[in-house]
């Protein structure tokens, strides 16, 4: 065989291959593919094996569609009341057009990162210090409506905001940090004042529960102590009216006259007493009566 055309069809066969290993493509999932030819956008490809037209076409990008941080370099900032603050955050966005944000901007993270921080020394430097490090939610908000106007026409979407840090001055932390010291010590003396005013209240009201369920034990005490001693009077009595009234009327005489007898006193004792039966007198007293008188006896 001749050699020239050996290698003529060896030459073939790489440029076959060559020109089959650049019409071959393969764009990944949540990747585009951006075509040019001849320097002019083309087309975009989705994901998936694609093929192109070798050394007329190229792939001019592979653009991520993926939501992606950016972080924003830490910057500083003067504050409404002229305080240095240093502030650092990240934005979270993610590709919407693919052509545009690759032929609308330049440097696509370049552009986002200055726009956020210009945004931010406009929105800081309208607060306050306070209102600065209260506000972060309102900054957050404000920045990412700010900047997701801004980038529209990119074709990306910015979908939040965060501030991570707002950093004062060393000054100005050491005297945050004694007033918020100074504030929590308060706090803690209120809440012991409290606590102690509670305790002595709760010690009071038990106290007083105490002597009034004391009080309320002697007074039920003293009502039954003093309805047993009225019941007890009542049965004596009931007894003694039952039982004893004659005898117990003759034991008052005997004992007033033993007493009588014992002073030398007189006494005019009727017959017909029941001393004078109890005493055995009757019949003496009888015996010492005249004849005329015991007949009329």
């Amino acid at each position: 065989m001749n050699v020239g055309l050996v290698v003529v069809v060896l030459i073939l066969v790489f440029l076959f291959i060559l020109t089959l290993a650049r019409s071959i493509t393969v764009i990944h999932q949540a990747q585009k593919g951006l075509i040019e030819r001849f320097g002019r956008y083309k087309e975009t490809l989705e994901p998936g094996l694609r093929f192109i037209i070798p050394f007329i076409d190229k792939m001019a990008a592979r653009v991520d569609m993926r939501e992606t941080v950016l972080d924003i370099e830490p910057q500083a900032v003067i504050t409404k009341d002229n305080v240095g603050v240093t502030i650092d955050a990240v934005v979270y966005y993610y590709v919407t057009d693919a052509k545009a944000v690759r032929y609308e901007v330049a440097n696509f993270y370049v552009a986002v990162s200055k726009l956020a921080q210009t945004n931010l020394r406009n929105l800081v430097g309208n607060m306050t210090l306070d209102e600065t490090l209260a506000s972060r939610e309102r900054i957050n908000s404000a920045l990412r409506t700010t900047l997701d106007e801004a980038t529209d026409k990119w074709g990306v979407k910015v979908t939040r905001v965060e501030v991570k840090a707002i950093e004062p001055p060393h000054d100005i932390t050491d005297a945050m940090s004694k007033q918020m010291k100074a504030e929590r010590e308060k706090r803690a003396t209120i809440l012991e004042a409290e606590a102690y005013k509670q305790k002595q209240i709760l010690e009071a009201e038990g106290d007083k529960q105490n002597a009034i369920l004391t009080a309320e034990g002697d007074r039920q005490a003293a009502i039954l102590r003093a309805e047993g001693e009225a019941k007890a009077i009542e049965n004596v009595s009931l007894a003694a009216d039952k039982y004893f009234v004659g005898n117990a009327q003759l034991l008052k005489q005997l004992e007033v006259t033993q007493a009588s007898l014992r002073d030398n006193t007189k006494l005019i004792v009727s017959d017909q007493s029941r001393l004078v039966n109890v005493l055995g007198l009757g019949e003496a007293m009888h015996k010492a009566l005249p004849p005329d008188m015991k007949k009329k006896a």
